[in-house]
């Protein structure tokens, strides 16, 4: 199986790539990124990309799944830039997957607070809530929403936002309080190469899903 991920510099993305060198059933890994990214393996090809609304330079014929872990914090860039790394960047993904492999698998990473009727205050819930839609409408043969809630980083990831380094020294307390609410990085990167594989019963994956995935699983 081939994958794309992108993402490949963030806290999953990276995750994902870490486990997909591990996993057997991965023949290789194409990492979509600005610029290098920590994981390197002969498994792993790096593309270099600078244009995510625009994939006409990259050969998506042979790739049966792009797992979608781009992303950015809205405490990072303005409302319109919000709306287009999450929302534009993915559909424009999408449709060029769906153009060169029309029975290829979307997994799109988003989070607990995405809003499906987009109507939430919160600009997180409404964007994300938008792409799952604008996603769901390409009516790709497999797609899968994974909102994972707390993610307890286990490597060190020097790109995540000040925001998200400030909590970490509090993840042991986040779990004694709501363990149904976190999920580990590695944890949470082998359940979305699973469902890249496997597709779900279920398109909408909350972090309980994720958790009794990764149990039913042993993951």
């Amino acid at each position: 199986m081939k994958i794309l991920v992108t993402g490949a510099t963030g806290l999953v993305g990276a995750e994902v790539l870490r486990e997909a060198i591990k996993d057997k059933g991965i023949e290789q890994a194409i990492a979509l990124t600005r610029r290098p990214g920590p994981v390197v393996d002969a498994k792993i090809h790096s593309i270099t990309h600078t244009d995510f609304l625009d994939y006409s330079g990259v050969n998506l014929r042979e790739v049966d799944a792009i797992i979608w872990c781009l992303g950015v914090s809205q405490s990072q860039v303005n409302k319109e830039q919000y709306e287009v790394i999450t929302h534009d960047y993915a559909v424009a993904a999408g449709k060029a997957l769906l153009l060169a492999n029309p029975a290829g698998t979307f997994v799109f990473l988003s989070g607990t607070g995405a809003d499906s009727s987009e109507q939430t205050n919160t600009l997180f819930g409404r964007v994300k809530g938008k792409t799952e839609n604008s996603l769901r409408r390409l009516n790709f043969k497999r797609y899968v929403i994974a909102r994972p809630g707390g993610i307890r980083p286990i490597h060190k990831n020097p790109n995540a936002p000040l925001v998200n380094k400030i909590f970490i020294p509090f993840f042991p307390l986040f779990r004694l309080i709501a363990p149904s609410l976190v999920i580990d990085s590695d944890v949470l990167a082998r359940i979305l190469i699973h469902v890249a594989r496997n597709g779900s019963d279920k398109e909408i994956l909350e972090n309980t899903d994720l958790l009794e995935i990764a149990e039913r699983l042993s993951l």
